[in-house]
């Protein structure tokens, strides 16, 4: 998709701005609307950009603007442009996501809400239900836990601030990961007390469960199918591809193995509650070691540019 970015300006920027603007090839088109801004007050320029514009667009804009405070954007994605004189520059656009509708992605995604926590949570309960299932019932629990719960975009939030050096993103999802995760624990663990308690399930059978013995004992395929799934969700994020994010998910293995926590905690089996937050910080391992070195090497060749806020 491509990009219209409104950006509502101080009146003394606008002239030299809608100058700039105009002569980027990559700018489609531009409407200006002197005063047109009530709050806050200032002049609006409207900018339909292809993506592989949008960071200088947004550059400039910021460049022109003397305190950064005066300066307010709003993104929106334009379906398409219809412009048969542009046709072979917009023919010719790329999928790349800007660094603030990310950072605004993973607020929304991983906040600590209710609505969060209660996903996170459903996930735990419906995950901690296959961890004990027969195969086909297991796997789709897996898949189902991994689009039910939220768990990918807080832990993307840690190499995302680590590698624009934004630590107070780091500390917000550290603290959204926390969070979740407890949350998922502990509803895997009164899952699995609920299903001993009634007779449906024992340590033995957790224990005994093959995938159980895989998400404990991980060999080189299940870890490389962790760390495609990782750089996989960071390459999805990056490309602004939300909608396809749950493949990734579903590659990794961290919110079975955080179920696994919690089930082996409930029927005594602190072995298995260890091997699954080891698999669980290896996944998120992935994660990080992976997603750092990504996203730097997006801001040294394709963003060029700290986030505006």
């Amino acid at each position: 998709m491509h990009r219209t970015l409104e950006l509502t300006v101080p009146p003394a920027a606008t002239e030299a701005l809608q100058h700039e603007l105009v002569a980027l090839d990559e700018v489609i088109g531009l409407t200006v609307q002197l005063g047109a801004s009530k709050k806050p007050a200032g002049d609006v320029l409207t900018v339909h950009v292809l993506n592989r514009g949008a960071d200088e667009v947004l550059r400039r804009a910021r460049a022109a603007v003397a305190d950064a405070r005066s300066l307010s954007i709003v993104t929106s994605e334009a379906i398409s442009f219809i412009s048969p004189a542009d046709h072979h520059a917009v023919d010719d656009d790329r999928d790349e996501a800007i660094w603030e509708e990310m950072e605004s992605g993973l607020r929304h995604q991983g906040r600590i809400t209710t609505n969060y926590l209660l996903l996170m949570g459903l996930g735990g309960i419906v995950c901690a239900l296959g961890l004990v299932a027969e195969p086909v019932p297991q796997a789709l629990a897996f898949v189902a836990s991994a689009v039910i719960s939220p768990g990918f975009d807080p832990m993307t939030k840690v190499p995302l601030g680590l590698a624009l050096r934004r630590w107070p993103l780091v500390w917000h999802g550290l603290q959204s990961v926390l969070a979740g995760y407890v949350v998922l624990i502990l509803a895997a663990a009164a899952t699995m007390a609920a299903l001993v308690a009634n007779g449906d399930s024992s340590a033995h059978a957790l224990a005994a469960n093959p995938e159980v013995q895989h998400l404990a004992h991980p060999g080189l395929p299940e870890l490389l199918l962790a760390a495609a799934g990782a750089l996989a969700g960071l390459v999805t994020l990056a490309a602004f591809r939300r909608s396809f994010q749950a493949g990734p998910l579903i590659a990794m293995a961290f919110i079975p193995a955080a179920a696994l926590v919690g089930a082996g905690l409930a029927v005594g089996r602190f072995d298995l509650a260890v091997e699954g937050l080891e698999r669980f910080g290896a996944d998120w391992g992935f994660i990080v070691g992976l997603g750092v070195p990504f996203l730097w090497l997006k801001q040294r060749f394709v963003h060029r540019r700290a986030p505006l806020a």
